[in-house]
């Protein structure tokens, strides 16, 4: 419901203009120019209740700008992702805000539960201090991680679906 008035409105959640208006912050200290349409890709991420794909970005898109195209949403992403106002989550081939003031050096780390597919990001130091020490003694030196962690969240856990409860019979 929030999404198809979202769409037809133009306009976001209060939460996600908030951040919006953060990552202009962030991109005008960085001399970068966030434009509408970046504007627009990001807060439709920002405001997903879930990791979002690009072609779902595109659709969403199109409900206020019909010429919208696959290049015009990767040339978005691309932007979104260089300067670190999103991440990639590559086993679902989708994208989760970050804004974190130096989200473009941080390395994310997310719990994804196999059942509902809920991404919560984590930005544990403690995790990044390890995998470069062990990378270290192995004779690595990593310059960026990102580690997807599968699994079942807490209400998952509490509440199995029946597909979940299946498989863990198995």
């Amino acid at each position: 419901m929030r999404e198809a008035k979202q769409a037809a409105s133009g306009a976001f959640s209060p939460r996600t203009e908030a951040l919006l208006g953060r990552a202009g912050a962030i991109c005008l200290r960085r001399g970068a120019k966030l434009t509408d349409l970046r504007r627009r890709v990001l807060g439709l991420i920002l405001d997903a209740d879930a990791p979002t794909g690009a072609y779902d970005l595109l659709d969403s898109l199109r409900r206020t700008r019909r010429s919208a195209a696959p290049p015009t949403v990767y040339r978005a992403l691309d932007f979104l992702l260089e300067h670190g106002l999103i991440h990639r989550v590559e086993r679902l081939s989708a994208f989760v805000g970050c804004l974190a003031e130096d989200a473009a050096g941080h390395a994310a780390q997310f719990l994804i539960c196999r059942a509902c597919g809920r991404v919560t990001e984590l930005d544990d130091r403690e995790v990044t201090k390890a995998l470069a020490e062990a990378a270290r003694r192995s004779g690595f030196a990593v310059t960026g991680a990102t580690i997807e962690a599968e699994g079942v969240c807490n209400a998952c856990a509490a509440h199995p679906p029946a597909e979940l409860t299946h498989r863990a019979a198995k």
